[in-house]
């Protein structure tokens, strides 16, 4: 049954757990440990979620025997059903005690919409089956079977499954015993069995499924022999397979990797841009009503902001590479120049953005963006370009080339200024050796990375064909790397002055230094947010290898680690 079909996605809980077990196909259930993983687990495409009593246990802290209480975990399950649609079967351990347990624990499972429960034939309190578990003694087969038939007898959903769990492999007492246990209990009321193996092979798996011969469906927990092809379990007449603690230990490997990082490094800037951000989080929360409330509700709300990305280049240098794509779409680590750039945006929900294209202007990837191109890119520079989209500025937008890496805070910062216009100067970036590098900064003060909260105005940016240092008494104090904000009032200002640049011969000649310098001469005040690296620009080859050094450096830590790019 596919979990498209509208009659399994109009189906209860415990319908849609049961109709899985008798399913022709093979079917698949993810652990979940709280109601965050569920909804993931939800997300990821998965039916049903198998409600992991290690992964529960780890949570909290605890030991898997029975350390969390068996109300902690139906409270646990509770989350897990609020924030997920799916089936949610329960790892239920031993039922938490004797008959009277697993009655009690059945009704109070239904009374949360949890779709079934699996209880393991061994004694309670119990320990995980992989410490020790040939020395862990089974259960006696009559007071198990009393066990799964007060289930059954207590639930009231006719569609509620138990599922008996066979540990006898495990505890080393041989196939017989195994296949008795089986059949004893699926007579006393079973709806599926579980047989578990701790060999890195299947056999004893395929071996006991071979006898069975599909009397009952059957499950299967591959942890240890994870490395068996999945067709081999389908061949073999498995029906259910259990993705058993996978998210719970991946959870556990990113956390000991950033809390290290965090330690060692007593910042946060090398793993923000690596791990979800709390916007994620937020989304994972299902924050949209709250967001709908606080735009109803805070008068003091703004609109989302815009962008506008300056892509009509080929890239000076670059001709090798972009015969028959503009420079933006030069592949970084995996994706486009572009696409950093509107992630980046977007991860600071900025989602109306403009890219202004030119060179091979129908090689832009226009997922998500909107672009204008500058038909005259050929004979024009960068503020033509910008003039494209300036029109059609409405709200507080920040304007960026389009060749840019840079760490997710920069933009951050930038966008947290409420001053009309700000710029991002980098003052690591003070040597003008390097003639190729351009927009060097003059500020009305150096970077004091000691103070915060002083006022930093820019006063001149060094402009195309103009020497870095020429006829200043002293050296630039950074580079400005490409990006400008413009918020309210300042908006209807810059678009004036493009307006009045228009009217000047040279105006296809001007670039963006060129424009901010003439803000400047306006007598408009330019902020100036320092940064000292985290950042990259592609002028040239070089810099195009480097930057793929910068963009594997953002690797989330789930997907592998690398050292982050340091402050140069």
């Amino acid at each position: 049954m596919n979990a498209m079909d509208p009659v399994f996605s109009t189906a209860s809980r415990s319908a849609r757990l049961r109709q899985m077990l008798l399913s022709n196909a093979l079917e698949f259930i993810m652990e979940a440990h709280n109601g965050l993983s569920a909804r993931i687990v939800r997300e990821a495409g998965f039916k049903a979620i198998w409600g992991s009593g290690l992964a529960i246990s780890a949570q909290y802290g605890v030991r898997d025997n029975n350390e969390a209480s068996w109300t902690q975990v139906v409270d646990t399950l509770e989350f897990m059903a609020d924030a997920s649609d799916l089936p949610i079967l329960l790892d239920g351990d031993t039922g938490y005690g004797n008959f009277n347990n697993v009655r009690r624990l059945v009704r109070k499972l239904e009374q949360r919409g949890i779709a079934g429960v699996c209880i393991e034939d061994k004694q309670f309190p119990k320990t995980n089956s992989f410490i020790d578990g040939e020395r862990q003694p089974l259960a006696e087969i009559d007071e198990f079977c009393g066990k799964i038939k007060a289930g059954k007898d207590s639930q009231t959903d006719d569609n509620f499954s138990i599922v008996a769990r066979v540990e006898a492999l495990i505890a080393g007492w041989g196939m017989d015993e195994a296949l008795r246990r089986a059949e004893a209990y699926r007579q006393a009321g079973a709806d599926a069995i579980l047989i578990h193996s701790k060999l890195s092979r299947p056999d004893e798996i395929l071996a006991f499924a071979r006898e069975w011969a599909g009397r009952a469906p059957l499950v299967i927990v591959p942890t240890k022999y994870y490395s068996t092809p999945t067709d081999v379990f389908r061949k073999a007449g498995i029906s259910m397979v259990i993705w058993a603690n996978h998210l719970i230990r991946v959870a556990a490997s990113s956390m000991q990797a950033v809390a290290r990082e965090i330690h060692d490094s007593e910042t946060l800037v090398n793993v923000e841009d690596r791990i979800a951000s709390v916007n994620e989080i937020f989304r994972l929360q299902d924050a949209a009503e709250y967001s709908a409330a606080e735009k109803m509700y805070l008068s003091g709300s703004q609109a989302p902001g815009a962008a506008v990305v300056l892509a009509a280049g080929r890239g000076t240098g670059l001709e090798p590479l972009t015969e028959d794509r503009p420079k933006v779409m030069l592949p970084v680590a995996g994706k486009p120049l572009l696409r950093w750039l509107v992630d980046a945006f977007k991860k600071q929900s900025i989602n109306d953005i403009t890219v202004v294209g030119g060179y091979q202007a129908q090689a832009i990837d226009t997922a998500g963006v909107k672009l204008v191109v500058n038909e005259r890119h050929a004979q024009t520079g960068e503020l033509a370009s910008l003039a494209c989209a300036a029109d059609g500025l409405q709200t507080d937008t920040v304007i960026a080339y389009g060749d840019l890496l840079f760490r997710s805070y920069i933009l951050r910062d930038l966008l947290e200024s409420d001053a009309p216009f700000s710029v991002v100067v980098d003052s690591s970036h003070t040597a003008p050796s390097n003639r190729s590098v351009r927009d060097f900064a003059y500020c009305s003060a150096p970077d004091d990375r000691d103070l915060f909260g002083q006022k930093v105005l820019l006063r001149h940016v060094a402009s195309k064909g103009e020497e870095p240092d020429a006829g200043r008494a002293q050296a630039p104090h950074g580079r400005w790397i490409g990006l400008l904000s413009v918020r309210g009032t300042g908006r209807e200002r810059l678009q004036a002055l493009i307006g009045e640049l228009r009217g000047r011969d040279d105006f296809d000649t001007l670039d963006m230094p060129a424009l901010l310098n003439a803000l400047v001469e306006a007598g408009e005040e330019i902020e100036v947010k320092y940064v000292h690296g985290h950042w990259r620009g592609v002028n040239d080859l070089e810099d195009f290898r480097r930057a793929g050094d910068f963009a594997h450096a953002q690797t989330p830590f789930a997907l592998g680690t690398t050292d982050g790019e340091e402050a140069r």
